[in-house]
């Protein structure tokens, strides 16, 4: 079943995927033993093993079952190998690893990390609670934190917009990157946290999370989502890289907005604040906000149609070794 382990704050990217690493090492060294003692073990059950399809919750269960009879014949046989290959024995079954925090630490403090594992080509799914603010530690401003929005440390509200990081991520090309909201749909977020397991480079899912620093009746949490897609505060997407020609794997799943930033704005308290104390900083930054949002959908609507493609070894043209040697004309 699944195992929970806790790193320091800035160092959850990281440690992620030293787990995911360690496993790797963990695997190879299971399938170089069980190549050897094929002949012991029985070559029949050695190759289903090796060459087993674990892409399905079936092909996992048969991969355990066959587990089980590797180690029981492993049992039977004397020698410091088959000791070694039954303690690595469950490493041939498929892991998942994914690494959880929150805008904080992927925003701001351990962004530098989450950058080296987006960057990584490891098989690793990150996802981020994102309550755009530093709420363990007493409602501090992050870089999640969007425009207008008043916090600590920005208790005339902040007067710069939310950092896309999803952009960021989909810059490397080979990264799914996808924004979700539970309440507001939850066949889009079931399929994207499915599409983001089944992807083999790293993925970044970025859930909105409502908080009590939102100023909001936390009981309604999942309807109020619904009301900050539709006001096109939070909209849904999924980018899914493709190694395909002509691929468009930026797919907006939410519809344009049909609320005014404001009409689910003034709901928050982190909002309203504002609009009562100062109303007419109020009405300047929530006219800049309005303008984020209209930007920022105008900017997926045309990403939606552009063709990008991850590129691949399979199918490309062999260079010869001749034209990487130094020309004598070159000093």
């Amino acid at each position: 079943g699944p195992a929970w382990a806790n790193s320091l704050f800035e160092d959850n990217a990281e440690f992620g995927l030293g787990l995911r690493l360690g496993y790797e090492q963990h695997l190879a060294e299971a399938r170089r033993l069980l190549a050897q003692l094929a002949p012991a073990v029985g070559a029949d059950l050695a190759a289903a093993l090796l060459d087993a399809d674990q892409s399905g919750e079936a092909g996992v269960a048969a991969q355990r079952d066959r587990v089980a009879v590797l180690k029981d014949r492993l049992s039977a046989i004397e020698g410091a190998a088959p000791r070694r290959l039954i303690g690595l024995a469950d490493e041939l079954v498929a892991k998942s690893f994914w690494i959880v925090g929150g805008d904080g630490w992927a925003y701001d403090i351990g962004f530098g990390g989450l950058d080296h594992v987006l960057g990584s080509s490891r098989n690793v799914n990150v996802l981020v609670l994102d309550t755009e603010v530093y709420s363990n530690t007493g409602g501090q401003a992050s870089k999640a934190t969007p425009r207008g929005a008043a916090a600590k440390f920005a208790s005339s509200g902040k007067a710069t917009p939310k950092k896309d990081l999803g952009a960021i991520a989909r810059a490397y090309g080979d990264v799914y990157v996808a924004q979700i909201a539970l309440g507001a749909n939850e066949m889009q977020t079931v399929r994207t946290l499915m599409e983001a397991e089944a992807w083999t480079g790293p993925s970044l899912v970025v859930a909105y999370s409502t908080c009590i620093a939102h100023g909001i009746e936390m009981a309604t949490s999942m309807s109020h989502q619904k009301f900050a897609v539709a006001s096109g505060y939070w909209p849904l997407y999924r980018y899914h890289p493709s190694p395909a020609q002509g691929a468009l794997p930026f797919q907006l799943d939410s519809k344009r907005p049909t609320l005014r930033l404001a009409d689910f704005a003034l709901t928050e308290t982190r909002f309203a604040m504002l609009a009562r104390s100062d109303p007419e900083r109020a009405r300047h930054l929530f006219a800049l906000a309005q303008a984020d949002v209209d930007e920022r959908w105008h900017y997926y609507e045309q990403l939606a149609s552009v063709e990008r493609s991850v590129p691949t070894d399979s199918g490309g043209v062999e260079v010869p070794v001749a034209d990487f040697e130094a020309s004598e004309d070159l000093p």
